[in-house]
């Protein structure tokens, strides 16, 4: 037989929720920034999403390995940022970079593969642009015992005034070894041994499409292609002398143009020559096999050189690759040694003395956000794959702001729905709901806010949309239990008696329903992804936040109005109970009266 309703003792019931409540909100006020504001996402606060797919160069699956370790990278990069709130999640082949806030536009640049080389410059060739040159560009003649090359100006570099600067080493712009930059003011021609650059008009090689039609299948032929024609081993002959037919071929499949999309960017063979654009795509460099490796840096940063007024990027190199930096600048005094990223020339400047102590600067026209971004991308190492950027999304605070406040709307709508709902039908027990729910609104409110703080949970549309519909799920708990003491009062019990009874029958059925709600949202958090992870999260959290309210809360407040000696709370029309109540007392009647024609028969 069910305990009475005296037995409960609900004012424990509700001391244990109220200290719930006290706690969460004392850890609220008085931990992290003490603010009861939620950490929300970019959809509402504003900021930029970058998704950008992994590419391999035989067109195959990247593993999973590569893949955690490219998202930790690029983890440390949106982390130097100094921006709170950064995410970077995996999303099959995909790394979802997330930055809310103004800053985002430099999470756009986040997904260079930064894989550095250096490499020694054979020979380049001035790249056709619209409009042409008003002068004819002047030779420099080689330098004894080397390959015959043009000296350009370092690609990305300024015209330098008369004289002979000279890069300062990293760190401080300490007088020591130099990296001569450019020698003239006007742009040197390739010398006769360069190959002269192909006719504007001349078609780079068209790549056949896959006969399967697959993305990733194109985008390895098109990498093969490319590195057929731009990385040939014969470029270069042992004699370190270009093979001009094939260099010939190789630029004029090259396009060099902003945005041109170069298959090979992050893709070339540091052990092969490579043929690339330089010099913010005016000049096409033939350079040999890479002779130092980015990963021998040590560490990175940006500065202003006066002396030149412009910004650079500092590099010191490790132990090995301080010896073999040293090694090559001795023994290459007047050549020119470029800095390849990504398969693109950032800076070629010329050797003008020895650098012993490692300390090199990068110099090119950067900005200074430009120079910040390639100094932190290259001092958090450079990605095991390759990136294209499929997607970009930028929202503005304005805008997030709007999403916010039609959430806010929706959900408000829908509580008020429930309301009328509950009024109406209910009455007093209805104002049980709406007390129930706000509780539960109160509950969610705190835990949301610390989730923000201890695991960085941040709160978007999607996961607006997985309270409001936790609502729903919240109600029909009370529904479920509302219900089922109509029941017992229409087999002719009293409230009082079918307070327990019915407490007892419904939250099995409460159980159940809510179990599945969960089980369901918890399936849907596992195998899906970005915003869909978010509605399943918070639909997952009501739906256990809701049978702590319905426990400790809905049914301690039932069972006390239940066993209230006061006329208001006693009378059964107050508290929707009137009709049925009613129709419980004739069946209770014609009940008796049947008993009493048995006995008289």
């Amino acid at each position: 037989m069910a305990a009475s309703a005296g037995h409960l003792r609900p004012g424990r019931y509700l001391t244990l929720f109220a200290l719930i409540v006290i706690v969460l909100y004392a850890l609220v006020f008085l931990t992290g920034n003490h603010k009861p504001t939620p950490k929300l996402g970019i959809d509402l606060q504003g900021g930029t999403r970058v998704t950008l797919t992994a590419r391999t160069p035989d067109g195959g699956q990247p593993t999973r390995e590569s893949l955690n370790q490219a998202r930790q990278i690029i983890e440390r990069r949106v982390n130097g940022i100094g921006v709170g709130g950064t995410e970077v999640l995996l999303d099959g082949n995909n790394v979802v970079i997330t930055v809310p806030g103004e800053q985002g536009d430099q999470a756009k640049s986040l997904g260079k593969t930064a894989k550095l080389g250096f490499r020694k410059v054979v020979s380049s060739a001035t790249q056709p642009v619209v409009p042409p040159q008003t002068a004819p560009p002047a030779t420099t003649p080689p330098t004894s015992g080397a390959p015959k090359s043009s000296t350009p100006p370092s690609s990305g570099a300024p015209a330098a005034t008369s004289g002979t600067p000279t890069t300062k080493p990293g760190g401080g712009g300490a007088p020591g070894a130099a990296l001569a930059q450019q020698q003239s003011t006007t742009p040197a021609a390739p010398s006769s041994s360069s190959t002269p650059p192909p006719p504007a008009s001349t078609p780079a090689p068209a790549t056949p499409a896959p006969s399967d039609g697959s993305v990733d299948a194109q985008t390895a032929q098109e990498i093969q292609v490319a590195k057929a024609l731009r990385q040939n081993p014969q470029l270069v002959g042992a004699d370190g002398q270009p093979n001009q037919e094939l260099v010939s071929k190789a630029m004029a499949a090259l396009t060099c143009a902003p945005n041109a999309k170069d298959p090979l960017e992050g893709n070339d063979d540091p052990r092969l020559p490579l043929v690339a654009c330089g010099d913010h795509d005016t000049y096409k460099y033939l350079m040999e096999p890479e002779f130092l490796p980015g990963t021998e840096i040590a560490d990175a940063n940006s500065s202003y050189n006066s002396q030149n007024g412009q910004w650079v990027v500092n590099l010191s190199f490790k132990s090995a690759g301080t010896k073999i930096w040293a090694d090559f600048t001795s023994k290459n005094v007047g050549q020119q040694a470029a800095f390849v990223l990504d398969t693109q020339v950032v800076s070629a400047p010329n050797i003008q003395v020895a650098i012993v102590d490692g300390n090199t600067q990068i110099t090119g026209k950067f900005t200074q956000a430009e120079a910040k971004d390639l100094s932190d991308i290259l001092k958090y190492g450079s990605l095991p794959l390759s990136f294209a950027s499929s997607d970009a999304t930028t929202v503005s605070a304005t805008l997030g702001l709007a999403s916010l406040q039609a959430g806010l709307i929706a959900g408000g709508i829908g509580l008020l729905v429930v309301f009328i709902y509950c009024l109406f039908y209910y009455r007093l027990l209805g104002v049980l709901t709406i007390l129930s729910l706000a509780l539960s609104g109160a509950l969610v409110f705190a835990v949301l806010v610390l989730l923000g703080r201890w695991i960085g949970y941040t709160l978007d549309l999607a996961g607006i949309a997985g309270l409001i519909i936790a609502i729903g799920i919240t109600a029909d708990s009370f529904v479920i239990y509302f219900e089922r003491l109509k029941d017992e009062i229409r087999e002719g019990r009293t409230f009082r008696s079918a307070v327990p009874r019915g407490w007892v029958r419904a939250r099995r059925t409460i159980l159940a329903s809510d179990g599945v709600s969960f089980l369901a949202a918890a399936i849907l958090y596992v195998i899906a992804v970005g915003d869909v992870q978010g509605f399943a999260f918070t639909l997952g959290m009501s739906t256990v936040l809701d049978l702590v309210v319905v426990y400790l809360v809905t049914h301690p407040l039932v069972a006390m109005v239940s066993t209230s000696k006061s006329p208001f709370l006693s009378n059964p029309r107050n508290l929707g109970l009137g009709a049925v109540q009613q129709l419980g007392s004739q069946r209770k009647k014609s009940t008796s009266v049947g008993r009493a024609n048995v006995k008289e028969a």
